[in-house]
Order: C-alpha cells, then sequence, then structure tokens
C-alpha cells in the first residue's frame, strides 16, 4: 500500500517516473527535456512566481467510447500520466494551494482532479496513479452512493445510446426532431440533451430524464459510481477526497437553504465515511457567476472548506481568490499538444 495523501511528496526538477512506469518515455527524450526546460522558465519556482496547473477530469473508460469524447480511455490516460511524471512536478492538491499562499510553489506545478465519483476512477485511473506514483484529488457526489445508481447525464447518454435509429421527437422542449442515425448524431443529441437540462428546476430533470428512459424501452441502474469502500480504498492511496454537492445541483438555480444542505450534507456524509475532514470543494460546473455566487462561496467558508475550485481554463496562481481557483480539463490528442497546452496555461496564455 503506498503511503497516505498526507504524505509529502518529494519535488525534483526532473522527476522521472518510478515504479512499473520506467519502460519508455511518452515523448522523446530531446523533446521531454525541452518541454522540462521551458517549463523551468514559463513558470519557475521561488517567490511571486509559482503558478499551479490543475487538471480537471471526470470518467475514465476502459475502451473508447464514439458517444463520450470528453473522457479519455485508459491507455489515453496512461501516456498522458506518463508524460506527467516525465516532465512535471505534480502535487497533492492541498499541498500545492498553500505552497501557492507562501509563494513556495515548484516549477511546473500540476495537479490532478476528478469530478463526480465514478467508480472508474477506482478500478481504471487508481492503478495508472499509483504505477507513477502521482498523487490526485477526487471531488464525489454523494447522492448515488448507496444505492445501484448513475448520474442524470449518464442516464440521458445511455438511454440515446439504445433508442432506434430514427429521430427523437423534442418539440415540447423546443428542440424539434434530433436525428439518431449515426454515432456522431446520437453523441451531439446526448449533449444537447445534457446541456438543457443542466439548468432545469431537479424535479423537472428528474421527470424529462425518467421520460427519456421510458423512450428507450429500458430501467438504467448503471452501477458507475464509488462506493464507502472504494473510497476507503482510494483515502489510503494518495487520493484526497473533496466535496461535490449530494446530487449535483448547479448552486445558482436553488434556494439558499436547499444550496446549504447540499454541501454541508455532502461534506458530513464524506467525512463519516473517510474518518477526517475535508478541505477542498468543486463547484457542480463551476462556471463563474452562472454556477455560483458569493454566496456560496460564504456557505463553503462557514462549512469549514480551505480552497474551492471552478471549471475555467488556466493556471491558478497567488493572484485568484482561494474560493474561485480554476481547473480545466486536457483535451489534446496528442503527447506533444497535450505538453504544450500545459505549458501555454502556465504561461498564463488560455
Amino acid at each position: 500500500m503506498r503511503a497516505p495523501f498526507s504524505t509529502p511528496v518529494s519535488v525534483r526538477p526532473t522527476q522521472r517516473p518510478t515504479g512499473n512506469a520506467h519502460v519508455s518515455y511518452v515523448l522523446p527524450r530531446f523533446t521531454a527535456s525541452m518541454v522540462r526546460t521551458a517549463g523551468d522558465l514559463i513558470a519557475p519556482s521561488g517567490k511571486g512566481a509559482g503558478r499551479l496547473c490543475i487538471l480537471n477530469y471526470h470518467r475514465i473508460l476502459a475502451l473508447p467510447d464514439p458517444l463520450i469524447d470528453s473522457d479519455p480511455d485508459v491507455e489515453t490516460f496512461r501516456w498522458q500520466m506518463r508524460l506527467l511524471a516525465e516532465c512535471f512536478n505534480v502535487l497533492p492538491l492541498h499541498d500545492a494551494v498553500q505552497m501557492m499562499a507562501t509563494e513556495r510553489m515548484p516549477a511546473r506545478a500540476v495537479a490532478i482532479t476528478f469530478d463526480d465519483g465514478y467508480s472508474s476512477f477506482h478500478d481504471l485511473a487508481l492503478p495508472v496513479l499509483m504505477d507513477y506514483e502521482l498523487p490526485a484529488t477526487v471531488f464525489v457526489t454523494t447522492g448515488h452512493m448507496h444505492e445501484k445508481g448513475s448520474m442524470w447525464n449518464d442516464m440521458i447518454l445511455e438511454a440515446i445510446r439504445r433508442m432506434p435509429a430514427t429521430t427523437l421527437d423534442l418539440h415540447e422542449l423546443g428542440l424539434g426532431e434530433l436525428p439518431l442515425r449515426t454515432a456522431e448524431q446520437r453523441r451531439r443529441t446526448a449533449q444537447v440533451l445534457t446541456e438543457r437540462c443542466k439548468y432545469m428546476p431537479l424535479s423537472e430533470r428528474d421527470i424529462f430524464t425518467a421520460a427519456l428512459q421510458r423512450r428507450a424501452g429500458v430501467a438504467l441502474q448503471q452501477d458507475l459510481m464509488l462506493d464507502a469502500d472504494m473510497l476507503r480504498t482510494l483515502n489510503q492511496n494518495r487520493v484526497e477526497i473533496g466535496g461535490h454537492t449530494v446530487s449535483h445541483p448547479i448552486l445558482a438555480k436553488i434556494d439558499d437553504d436547499a444550496a446549504r444542505r447540499e454541501i454541508v450534507d455532502n461534506k458530513h456524509q464524506l467525512e463519516a465515511i473517510i474518518g477526517q475532514p475535508l478541505r477542498l470543494f468543486a463547484y457542480p460546473n463551476g462556471k463563474r457567476r452562472a454556477d455560483y455566487t458569493a454566496a456560496h462561496v460564504q456557505m463553503l467558508e462557514e462549512a469549514g472548506y480551505a480552497a474551492a475550485f471552478n471549471t475555467e481554463a488556466g493556471a491558478a496562481t497567488g493572484a485568484h481568490p482561494r474560493f474561485e481557483l480554476p481547473r480545466a480539463r486536457p483535451w489534446d490528442a496528442t503527447p506533444t499538444m497535450f505538453a504544450a497546452r500545459l505549458l501555454r496555461w502556465l504561461a498564463g496564455l488560455i
């Protein structure tokens, strides 16, 4: 078993992968050296210079899925983690936030986060992270932990996957007829419905997803989320558990009392499982001004959180408010472009 997350991680300027991950470099050695050199110049260590690039994932797929283009399969995730181990300094997120406050951030600093709490993190991502001895943080929604189920967006996706190859009539939502004849059309249709449902009142969203399942002719009860035993395993293997509400609402779209319950109940439920205080929180969806407000920042402070994260692109710096630190999803398909994007973010370019 690896050391617990709270164990300090040594920071070596040219840290190479360890454990089972030493077999090959994902970039040519000269290119990897150039990435490290550029990173040292762009985001050097030292007082007033620290920048932190926080990566944001959700699911890891066992195999590529034509309907899910935003989440990597495990082989893609492996080369991404190998690249991070070769070229960047990967830090525990809470430690990195403290380093920002004390202006002691190392060069080329990166942190890894996952949202929602999918079981694929435990089954697929954790072994890769352990191979490269990389810490991570998982922000967990607790609403589906105690029963087999999945989040509403996954219900939409799987309903669309199972529908006949015709069209979906959604005039009642003002969407007209959406095509389902090809995999790409299904992907786009699922994306349109997810975006439309994201800002619905929770009760309306539940009604819509149930109706969509009926049209698909199946009652979907996928077991996609982490359970309590998995959380305890993660917590023992350099993975920090963070808060992400109970039911994943857009906080700005519910009343203050409901938002406070979502934040506080989620925190208490997770603390009861792992036996230690939660320190970090991620806003559902995470768009500034649209998805959360100053009132929710205050709720997090009152609940005892130390920092919170949105979904803005770019590197976090000491100039960012501690409860509005940016994270972004890495989507580049090749190692060279993946490394280049991280360097751009660390340079302050978006």
